[in-house]
């Protein structure tokens, strides 16, 4: 129907959800393009394309170059490729999928935190190998009475905290300021890395985390210690990481999310005291048709001018 707005999909994400966009809209597909039809795309949706969606794991800067752009909806609860600097001396306002993802979130740390403790891959492992009949599989540790120390206790994290203490781990966290909350409050990363056994990450993105996990952190969880991340990959000294598990300064990782994905540390695919997940942290069906109906209810109250579901607020 030609009464229908444009829209602007900018990167490729869910496919349920950019079928059900073409369906309510007059979707332009921008990844599809080439570099020149790009630039051709912009001028041709330049007065009457006023919004976009985007995969918050990627980022392209040409659409900053739409004069008439006032609204951006990201498909992802991460805003830290989003580039702020433009949206604000721009008017563009910006919206993610908050809460819906909690849960999965939520499910795979602690299925890293499983699979870490009690050597569940490798147990797998064993068995499809055969060995169990010729050697006893090394033991795990007990998740109870184990603390745990999560780096940023926001909405996922007290989700997590509830699995956690049905485990009956114990919990310690840190944050930029106390929480009103029955749990150990840590001033600084390092220690909290000192009074836990596990170490969970759920840093955004951003300059403000960028590695802001490195040797020292690693140096003060001990040889015992074990570190998950299922925040951004980014917020992690890789390279610091890789050595402190070389070198036995902590006992293992489990891992959903990288600096520079798809790429992975070499070193770590070898290693058998880590887990590695291919960023599958809102990878369920449910969550995921979630996610998308939250886009599509903040363009149509985008679209009917009416309050954004979840708007961001810049930082």
């Amino acid at each position: 129907m030609p009464d229908r707005p444009h829209l602007l999909l900018v990167t490729p994400f869910h496919p349920e959800t950019v079928g059900k966009l073409d369906q309510l809209y007059q979707t332009h597909h921008l990844w599809r393009q080439s570099s020149a039809g790009k630039q051709e795309l912009i001028r041709e949706l330049e007065g009457k394309c006023r919004a976009a969606v985007t995969a918050s794991w990627h980022r392209e800067e040409i659409i900053y170059q739409l004069g008439a752009l006032e609204f951006i909806a990201c498909f992802g609860v991460g805003i830290d490729l989003i580039d702020f600097s433009q949206t604000r001396s721009l008017g563009i306002r910006v919206s993610n999928t908050p809460d819906v993802l909690n849960d999965s979130v939520a499910d795979i740390a602690l299925a890293l935190i499983l699979a870490t403790l009690r050597n569940t891959v490798n147990a797998d492992k064993f068995v499809r190998s055969q060995q169990w009949s010729q050697h006893q599989f090394r033991f795990g540790h007990d998740l109870a009475g184990k603390t745990l120390g999560i780096i940023g206790l926001g909405r996922i994290g007290e989700a997590i905290v509830h699995r956690a203490l049905a485990f009956k781990m114990k919990i310690g966290y840190h944050n930029r300021s106390p929480k009103n909350l029955p749990y150990t409050y840590y001033p600084t990363v390092t220690e909290l890395a000192v009074n836990c056994d596990v170490l969970l990450c759920l840093l955004p993105g951003g300059e403000d985390t960028n590695n802001v996990i490195g040797a020292d952190v690693f140096q003060n969880l001990g040889p015992e210690g074990i570190f998950i991340n299922v925040g951004r990959g980014s917020s992690v000294d890789e390279e610091a990481l890789v050595a402190a598990l070389k070198a036995g300064l902590i006992a293992g990782a489990g891992l959903d999310v990288y600096a520079h994905e798809p790429a992975v540390p070499e070193a770590l695919l070898s290693m058998e005291q880590v887990v590695l997940f291919p960023h599958i942290g809102t990878s369920t069906v449910e969550t995921r048709r979630e996610m998308g109906n939250l886009v599509i209810q903040n363009l149509q109250a985008f679209f009917d001018n009416k309050p954004l579901i979840s708007e961001v607020d810049p930082p």
